[in-house]
Order: structure tokens, then sequence, then C-alpha cells
């Protein structure tokens, strides 16, 4: 770019929301260092309430990470080898990684074409499958992909059928509705991130998990502090070191106060960027019912689309864009020896080709996004 050039768009733009907030969060980093209690300080519970005010789950636990959260579930559930878990291909690594942590045999379903979320009847294919080879199938991990929860009527129904318990991954969907529904509220548990660039972020590490069920609540508060029973030197089950920092908690405490704002916000921008980009790229699909907090603003580009060259022509404009994901998880080589749902995941790979992800945050102004929408439009 020129010298003339206006300056980069940001991805994400954390500083905008840090600009808003900062004398609230420097006056809660304050108190914290007041008091002292950086391990399970009382902005810790604090938080914890507010979450399940906020989403309605009878029980919310902090914890250290959105993947943690996820492991942390798996080990109240007594995973072990031999057993049957089943969770998308295109998604983050975490969902399959804690599976493998414990032994268990990972099968990778396919997803839906619009919604980028579990197919039903890929998952009916693979729970047959696992049970073909000899495998026990206990749970399905269902992710919340971009912001826009997974289909947990049709889910739910098979996982209720075949015995199944259901975990929801919301680690990008925190505080999207499902038919007048939060996530955290649609699972036996649901496990989500407070990663720093997730819609509700932390400034570090940071995670949740949400149930209505108090024993396994209970199990979860164990687990996270090393297993523990009348304390930390009474050790009752395996556990590990998955309590989230009171300094975070502090910070999210905040950052929640202004989180409903701030997803109207995203949903006010992605209808505009759906209204400017049609016709030019398919635009995503949110089902009726249902509200996103568009962790991602992810569109389908023409099958004959150069992605590569599209990207290095917006990067020239000073017009970031990210893909996830290039690679799904069934072509990982770490994950190669899982099962695969009917041996291949076309829409999987489908996707893995031709999706490119937006700018998007809740301060994204309508300039700024005029000058990301006229980028992708110009190169394609």
């Amino acid at each position: 770019m020129s010298a003339s050039s206006p300056a980069p768009v940001r991805f994400v733009d954390l500083a905008a929301q840090q600009e808003r907030i900062r004398d609230r969060v420097d006056a809660a980093i304050a108190r914290v260092l007041d008091h002292g209690q950086y391990i399970m300080g009382p902005e810790v519970s604090e938080f914890e309430a507010q979450l399940s005010a906020h989403c309605g789950a009878a029980h919310s636990v902090a914890c250290s990470s959105g993947t943690d959260a996820l492991a942390m579930v798996l080990m109240a559930k007594n995973v072990r080898p031999g057993q049957a878990i089943f969770c998308p291909a295109f998604t983050f690594v975490a969902t399959a990684e804690v599976v493998a942590w414990l032994g268990a045999h990972i099968w990778f379903v396919d997803v839906d074409a619009a919604t980028f979320n579990m197919d039903p009847a890929s998952l009916e294919t693979a729970i047959a499958e696992a049970k073909a080879a000899g495998h026990e199938p206990v749970g399905v991990i269902p992710v919340d992909l971009f912001g826009i929860p997974a289909d947990y009527d049709a889910i739910s129904k098979i996982a209720a059928r075949e015995g199944l318990w259901v975990l929801g991954d919301g680690a990008q969907a925190y505080g999207a509705r499902y038919h007048n529904r939060r996530v955290g509220t649609l699972a036996m548990a649901t496990a989500t991130s407070f990663f720093p660039a997730k819609p509700l972020g932390a400034y570090g590490d940071g995670g949740a998990i949400f149930t209505d069920d108090a024993e396994l609540a209970e199990t979860l508060r164990s687990i996270l502090f090393h297993g523990k029973g009348t304390s930390q030197y009474d050790n009752v089950r395996i556990g590990m070191t998955g309590r989230i920092d009171t300094m975070q908690a502090a910070v999210l405490i905040e950052k929640l106060a202004i989180f409903d704002d701030e997803i109207e916000a995203r949903n006010r921008i992605a209808a505009r960027y759906s209204t400017l980009l049609s016709g030019h790229v398919e635009t995503p699909h949110v089902p009726d019912g249902l509200q996103s907090v568009w962790a991602q603003y992810t569109v389908k580009l023409p099958a004959v689309a150069d992605r590569a060259a599209i990207q290095s022509q917006m990067k020239d404009k000073g017009v970031p864009s990210a893909v996830y994901y290039a690679k799904p998880l069934h072509l990982q080589d770490a994950y190669s020896h899982h099962g695969i749902a009917g041996g291949t995941l076309p829409v999987t790979d489908m996707l893995s080709g031709c999706v490119l992800s937006l700018p998007m945050h809740p301060y994204l102004d309508e300039e700024t996004q005029d000058r990301v929408v006229e980028a992708l439009v110009g190169a394609l």
C-alpha cells in the first residue's frame, strides 16, 4: 500500500472494545490487585453466577480454557479406550483432541452444507459403523460453528434413542439462541471458550462449562482443582489444573455487561454483509428460530474462484481474511487412524476448499465494512 492508503482493516478489533470499557476494566483489575486473591478469588463465583443468570443454566463452572472445559466433562463421564465419541470434522482441533487424550475412538461426522454444523444423517451412519467396528458409542459433541447453534433437536433425538450423552461445543457460540433458549442449556453439558478473539473473550485463556446437573457440576469443580475432595490435599479422583484466574473473571464480568449490546451489533453487521454480498458469494444461512453471535462471518466462494489469489488481492487493499478450516480434522495426520462416517465426508471436503471468513466484530463501522465488501467483490 502507498503512504496515503488507509490503515489496514482489523479482523477483530479488540482495541475498540477496550476503549469503550477501559475505565471499568482498570477498576476491576485494581480490585483484584487490592485483595490479592489471584486464584479462586470472589470474582470467579460472581462471574459464574452472572453466566448462569445470562444463559439460564443452573450451574456455570468457569475454568482455564475451552479445551479444558471439554476435557473435564469427558473426565467426569469416565471416557476410556474402547468407547466411541462422535464429532464433526469441520471444526477446530480441540473438539477431537480431548477425546484422543482419553484414548477413546473419534468418529468424524460430516456437516450440513448450509449451516456448517453436524449433519444428523451422517451421525446415524457413524454410530452404525462404530458399532460394527466393535466400539462402544457413548457420546456426541456437536459444534456450534461460527456462532450458529447445531441442530440439537435432531441430534438429541438420535442420542436419546442410542443411549448417548450430548456435550455441546459452544466455544464459538456463547450468547447464541436456539428457539428462545441460550447456548448453555441445549445439552447435558456445554463447553465454551473465552479466548480473546471469541465473541465474549478474556484478556488471556479462559472457559466455562454449563449444566443443569448438580452432581456433574460438583464433579467438575473437583476435577478442575486436582480432583480435590475436602481440600486440594484430599484427592478423590484424577483431576487437573483447570481453574480460571481471578483476573480473567474480573475482566469478563465487565465484558459480559455489554455483551448483549455487542451481539445485537454483530447481527446488524452480518445482515448488512449479506445484503451487500448477495449475488456475489453464498452468504451464511441461519435457520429460522436461531440467532447467531457471529464468531465468524463466513461465505462460500464460487467453485471457480481462486481463493488464495482473492485473499492476496484483498490483503493488498489492506483487508484481511481467514480460512476456517482449510484442512479438516479427518485429513490431519494426527487423526488419520480414527473413524470417518461412510468413509468420506464430501460436504466437509467441499467447504474446506471454498469458505472464506471476513472481518467481524461489534465495532465494524459501515465505511470499513464497505471497504471489505469492495475488496472481495473486486477480487472476485
